[in-house]
């Protein structure tokens, strides 16, 4: 019998690359907006701003710092500022065109799908629990194929909670009628998955994608998403 019998995925960043999708996404809008003429600047100076202001946003939103909404266009409204672009009206329209052909990219990252199918076949219940809105992380799993895996998609919106809060691991074991015991959070988030696990009293698997250096200790730790055939 093994241990665990549901696993609980986070999306981005663990089985969605958000990076890669965010880079063919704005380049379609770079063009589409003409910012080439507005930035000044090469495209990949504009992608690395953008990441570098989505992450610290979504960092304060996760901290309950900011809203939603905020989160939305401001990452965008930062990442003009940074070109002296300080026209509100046009982030908030780039950042609704943006969230509109985000969810529609399909790259995941390497053996996602060889290690959902893996997972399947040993009978494993598979769940999400993820920070992004509900309408945007539907449409990230129907286009990318991976909607047809998970029993449950658990939100930040449909759970009125944000992972690191333990709210929301316990709104997701009442909702896939699980325990803590035979549960274990995977993710790449060490603040919100991992910690949110450790808070829940939830046993996790960090995807350490980029090799960071970590004091935290979750219970297991993997490189690429095949090495959870070694836990599994």
């Amino acid at each position: 019998m093994n241990k665990y019998q549901h696993l609980f995925f986070d999306l981005d960043h663990t089985l969605w690359d958000f990076d890669a999708n965010a880079r063919t996404t704005l380049t379609q809008i770079y063009g589409e907006f003409d910012l080439h003429a507005r930035v000044n600047a090469a495209f990949d100076d504009f992608y690395q701003k953008y990441l570098f202001h989505n992450q610290a946003l979504w960092d304060r939103y996760h901290k309950g710092l900011i809203s939603a909404e905020d989160l939305k266009w401001k990452r965008m409204w930062r990442t003009m500022l940074d070109f002296k672009i300080a026209d509100e009206p046009l982030a908030k329209e780039i950042s609704g065109k943006f969230l509109e052909i985000l969810p529609t990219q399909k790259v995941v990252f390497p053996h996602t799908f060889e290690i959902l199918d893996f997972l399947i076949a040993k009978k494993y219940q598979l769940h999400l629990i993820t920070n992004g809105f509900e309408q945007t992380q539907w449409t990230k799993l129907k286009h990318s194929g991976l909607a047809k895996y998970f029993t449950h998609v658990i939100t930040s919106e449909g759970s009125n909670s944000l992972k690191p809060k333990k709210e929301i691991f316990e709104f997701a074991m009442h909702k896939a009628k699980a325990t803590l015991k035979e549960s274990i959070m995977i993710g790449d988030n060490l603040d919100c998955d991992i910690q949110g696990a450790m808070n829940a009293g939830m046993d996790s698997i960090f995807v350490n994608h980029i090799n960071a250096i970590t004091s935290i200790q979750p219970t297991y730790t993997i490189t690429h998403l095949q090495q959870l055939e070694q836990i599994f």
